[in-house]
């Protein structure tokens, strides 16, 4: 599988990523032997970067993930996980499906942008891998925490770079305004951008890739099913985590029509879609299974037809300045 390098460092990324939410149970339960399995699909089909965070699952996440990777050599993948979201024990009970995950609520997530905050949840996150570093730690959703985000996290993801902690940091949120910022105004290597380059949002294209490109920083694009309408649109899909609106299913459905009469699938254009701007190298999918690993594998390694794309612009469903495979963006 291709790599790519993240901005101007050394860090190396497989085309397709393997994302951890759904091992950390996201909505329902996945089995232990489930998640090592998924992950060992991943390796399997040659996927060798691997993105995960303490808020999916309350940490069990990075717990499955680094239990199945402990049989690889450390230098042969990428790890990326996150701060912003410090994990708390808690005697409160219950569960976290508050939150979307069907674990026990045995922590609870405290927001912490503050410097100590960052190495405090770093230094969690490695031990609950198991390892000895990370290649790169994102600032995950700093949303309504701009002003320490920028003011004092962000100095510190750069000490951990100087220090040779991490490889490469960035910034993960499902916005394209302050990630353009952290492109523009820091010395990010990459940004992770959930859900808004995809076949039903190219938001991204207006500020972020273009910024991204002039600047030599890289683009991980996430959320590139739009959280499962473009994986399987249908009357109960789900549009960014809740229920699709009625005008993006029928947008969906028409672009599955079109994939099929063209030979190829709804996922697979989704992917290559994501994946075509010069600024991205890497698309990040989450699966549950070695079966959707499989499958997502598959839809990557089969590029649709050019008349797929033609037919999408002359029917308006793509705007058609919007790049797609084997094109380059103006």
């Amino acid at each position: 599988m291709n790599r790519h390098r993240l901005g101007r460092g050394d860090v190396e990324v497989t085309g397709l990523a393997f994302g951890t939410s759904g091992i950390g149970n996201l909505y329902t339960e996945v089995g232990e032997e489930t998640a090592r399995e998924a992950v060992r699909a991943a390796w399997q089909r040659g996927i060798r970067h691997f993105d995960t965070a303490p808020h999916y699952g309350l940490g069990l996440a990075e717990r499955r993930l680094g239990a199945a990777l402990r049989e690889h050599p450390r230098d042969r993948y990428t790890v990326s996980t996150k701060v912003g979201r410090r994990l708390e024990p808690t005697d409160a009970g219950g569960d976290d499906l508050a939150h979307g995950f069907a674990v026990p609520a045995t922590h609870r997530r405290v927001w912490d942008f503050t410097a100590d905050g960052v190495r405090r949840t770093l230094e969690a996150s490695l031990e609950r891998l198991g390892l000895d570093r990370v290649d790169v730690v994102h600032l995950h959703d700093p949303d309504d925490h701009a002003e320490q985000a920028f003011r004092e996290a962000y100095p510190a993801l750069e000490r951990l770079r100087s220090e040779g902690v991490v490889r490469a940091i960035g910034a993960g949120m499902n916005q394209t305004a302050m990630l353009t910022r952290f492109v523009r105004d820091t010395d990010v290597d990459v940004v992770l951008c959930a859900g808004r380059h995809t076949l039903l949002d190219q938001s991204a294209l207006t500020d972020l890739l273009p910024a991204a490109l002039e600047r030599g920083t890289s683009v991980v694009v996430g959320g590139a099913f739009n959280s499962g309408l473009l994986a399987d649109p249908g009357p109960d899909a789900t549009y960014d985590y809740g229920r699709a609106p009625a005008g993006l299913l029928e947008r969906a459905l028409r672009m599955k029509d079109a994939a099929e009469r063209h030979g190829t699938t709804l996922r697979a254009a989704a992917l290559a879609f994501s994946a075509t701007h010069p600024a991205v190298a890497s698309v990040l999918v989450g699966a549950r299974s070695a079966a959707e690993v499989h499958d997502c594998a598959d839809q990557f390694a089969a590029p649709p037809p050019a008349a797929l794309w033609q037919e999408l612009r002359d029917s308006g469903l793509l705007p058609p300045d919007a790049p797609v495979p084997a094109e380059e963006p103006s």
